[in-house]
């Protein structure tokens, strides 16, 4: 029996010809992070044992992208331990202040992601980089202090879930739109498994796209999300710190359950509070009043997301009521916008430009919303209290619904 790309990456890392699912394995870390939230919970614990040397400094990055800039006294010390903690123990890797980003994308976009490599992070979005052909899966604090220590994690290789996607996409239908339609009628299937997913619609994408969907894989309850790396993904990689190593899973590699989906099908998407799984076209919301919009996050912030806004958002004008929130995630992204003059489109449509931030995302200290406001954002979760007052709500949706919803003050879909 041959093995899927998530098999083969493990095995490879655990020093073994194959792994079946259920198996449970040591595996060596090609990187392992943590933010300003949780590094702090793991830096203490190796303190509470008397700080064990760390492996492998250069394959540790700590990132301050959740409260930062610092939002209180508490955020500035959690901060302030996590620098000095990298800065004793030799970890170069360090990101704050004009350097730092939403670590989803900053990684990426800095060379720290290579395919082929087995990566953990402090974080659920970790799975995220299994659009470029890694294997990617979120830890605990617990685990990312075991894992600065001896270079490797444990896991339970997880049963597969392979989801083929073919046909031509309707217009304004993308990957924000392909993965809500997907965890809509995934349910519970996807539970500590791995997605992978495939088919000519994930092959036209472009790579920005296929981020998202891995992005929320972990809303389908998945360990990972992950897609066999392809042309775009090599040219993507360029600048790469190390070298990718390409697996693809074999033909005769078993999974649970195949998911075929006629991609054509699918109408733009917008996820109702208070769960990323409830999804429904946008055409059956539009009657829903809102009072801000938030473009941004390690879902949908890029580049490419933010053009798609401009283009929308060109020449208009948010509706009055609305505040309309544009948090670029990286300080090279916040600039390319700059140049191309998405920053002025968005000002002028009465936008505010937060800084490279997780900040708004989960409520942390930008955007927060008071009891009954109602917002739709580009980010990838929309739980009870997420983003302020429990009494609040969350709409997810694409940077096109995002940008249309807040010129209409309601949601809408982009014409």
């Amino acid at each position: 029996m041959g093995m899927t790309i998530s098999q083969k990456i493990i095995a490879n890392h655990a020093g073994l010809k194959e792994v079946k699912s259920g198996d449970i394995v040591s595996v060596d870390i090609d990187l392992m992070f943590g933010n300003d939230t949780n590094s702090v919970l793991a830096i203490n614990q190796l303190k509470s044992i008397g700080l064990p040397r760390l492996k492998n400094p250069n394959k540790i990055v700590f990132i301050s992208d959740h409260f930062a800039p610092n939002k209180d006294v508490e955020s500035a010390e959690q901060c302030r331990i996590m620098r000095e903690f990298a800065k004793e123990n030799g970890i170069v890797n360090f990101f704050e202040g004009g350097r730092v980003g939403i670590e989803h994308v900053l990684l990426p976009e800095n060379g720290y992601i290579a395919s082929g490599d087995m990566i953990v992070g402090c974080d659920s979005h970790t799975c995220t980089y299994g659009a470029l052909g890694a294997f990617a899966m979120g830890v605990g604090s617990t685990d990312l202090a075991a894992a600065m220590v001896m270079g490797k994690t444990w896991l339970k290789v997880p049963k597969t879930v392979r989801i083929i996607f073919e046909g031509v996409l309707q217009k304004w239908v993308g990957g924000k739109d392909l993965i809500l339609y997907t965890i809509k009628h995934l349910g519970a299937e996807g539970i500590n498994k791995t997605l992978e997913i495939k088919g000519e619609t994930i092959r036209q994408l472009n790579v920005e796209d296929r981020l998202t969907m891995a992005n929320m894989a972990v809303e389908a309850g998945a360990v990972n999300g992950i897609m066999e790396p392809d042309s775009k993904v090599e040219l993507y990689l360029k600048n790469n710190k190390s070298q990718n190593k390409i697996f693809a899973s074999d033909p005769d590699a078993e999974y649970e359950r195949t998911i075929n989906i006629d991609a054509s099908e699918i109408k733009p998407q917008i996820a109702m509070p208070h769960s990323p799984t409830n999804s429904i076209p946008v055409e059956k919301a539009t009657d829903i009043k809102i009072d801000q919009v938030l473009i941004g996050s390690c879902t949908n912030g890029r580049i490419s997301d933010l053009r798609v806004a401009g283009k929308i958002l060109k020449g208009a004008k948010a509706a009055p009521h609305v505040r309309l929130l544009i948090s670029p995630p990286t300080p090279k992204i916040y600039y390319q916008a700059l140049q191309e003059g998405l920053i002025q489109i968005f000002l002028e449509a009465g936008g505010v430009i937060l800084p490279p931030s997780c900040g708004a995302c989960f409520g942390g200290h930008l955007g927060v919303l008071a009891m009954g406001e109602k917002c739709v954002a580009t980010t990838n979760r929309n739980f009870k209290g997420r983003m302020g007052h429990p009494e609040s709500e969350v709409y997810l949706a694409s940077p096109a619904v995002a940008a249309a919803s807040a010129i209409e003050g309601k949601i809408a879909l982009p014409s």
